[in-house]
């Protein structure tokens, strides 16, 4: 499958000390070029000289987002365990409140990081962050 319209190369992600193989990135790029693409309007989209700004946003939001889809997959195979005590013998589960909190606390982080890349950055003219007043 190819990608296309990147906002951050493969290349670029390993200068900027990446670990991830080629594959994971891609999907963990484009999840986090949908999270731009919507916070922008689709301002970036198809665009050329991608800002410096950008790029970095994007690297810091594929290792969020690479974090908690780990943290998820270790819960799902814990069973949704989220502690056991031996000494009594107890278990406590995850619940869906919780995993509810986790996810609306991992969007809020996204939606930090892009924040605090993007507020100020022009981009063909335009604020990036601008959604009309």
């Amino acid at each position: 499958m190819e990608f296309n319209g990147q906002y951050l190369t493969y290349e670029e992600y390993k200068a900027l000390g990446g670990t991830l193989d080629l594959t994971p990135f891609n999907l963990l790029e484009f999840e986090a070029r949908k999270q731009i693409d919507s916070r922008t309007l689709n301002r970036l989209k198809n665009g050329e000289n991608i800002p410096q700004e950008v790029k970095l946003c994007e690297y810091a939001l594929i290792n969020s987002i690479n974090e908690f889809a780990k943290s998820t997959s270790n819960i799902a195979s814990n069973g949704n365990v989220a502690s056991e005590n031996t000494d009594g013998y107890s278990v406590n589960y995850v619940t869906s409140d919780k995993i509810s909190d986790i996810v609306s606390s991992k969007q809020d982080e996204i939606n930090n990081i892009i924040e605090t890349y993007l507020m100020f950055v022009v981009y063909n003219g335009e604020h990036l962050m601008y959604c009309g007043v």
